[in-house]
């Protein structure tokens, strides 16, 4: 049974799920209405890319540790992001990323889960236009999903997010539910934060 998290709140993956290993990560989120009038030119589609962050003690050590379109698969092969989804347009997921615990080296502690709106400064756009943003873990073994976080507070103005966690904490692996808004404008300056 799923378990919906509140922001700040914890959950063990390694108690609730045992010998779990492969999971994936989703996320989803979906355009706000748009206001505009008739002769109003057409707004670009809001544009948000996942990405996950691999951390050894706490720390952002190299650039290839940053999973995200560029760079689809981390060097151990432990974490797969499965593409880019340009518009958030549908139901479900719009971008997954795998991740096998079994194969991330002892040295990292953390994978951070983090979106962005690609070129939203230049588009002149935040989360502010974007609704029904969520986060989910599911069991690779038989697809049930473990536990899912929504995003509720009004992010108007902020250009990136810090969703969540997947963390090693006595042996154990956890998720946290952060939902962090941040002005960065890029993955760079959210990747930034954490070196």
């Amino acid at each position: 049974m799923s378990v919906s998290l509140q922001k700040g709140q914890k959950v063990s993956l390694s108690k609730e799920h045992a010998g779990l290993s492969k999971m994936m990560v989703g996320l989803g989120w979906d355009e706000a209405q748009k206001k505009g009038g008739l002769f109003a030119p057409k707004p670009k589609p809001v544009d948000c890319d996942a990405s996950a962050l691999l951390l050894k003690n706490g720390r952002l050590c190299d650039k290839s540790d940053i999973v995200y379109f560029g760079n689809l698969a981390h060097k151990t092969g432990a974490i797969q992001h499965m593409g880019d989804n340009l518009t958030g347009a549908g139901d479900g997921d719009d971008e997954q990323i795998l991740v096998d615990l079994g194969r991330i080296p002892a040295e990292y502690d953390r994978i951070v889960i983090v979106v962005n709106i690609y070129q939203a400064v230049q588009r002149k756009q935040q989360f502010g236009m974007i609704q029904n943003a969520f986060i989910r873990l599911v069991d690779q073994r038989n697809n049930n999903e473990m536990c899912k976080y929504n995003l509720t507070d009004d992010y108007s103005g902020m250009t990136a997010m810090i969703f969540g966690e997947i963390y090693r904490h006595n042996g154990e692996w956890k998720f946290g539910a952060i939902g962090q808004g941040t002005t960065d404008p890029g993955l760079g300056e959210l990747a930034n934060r954490y070196i």
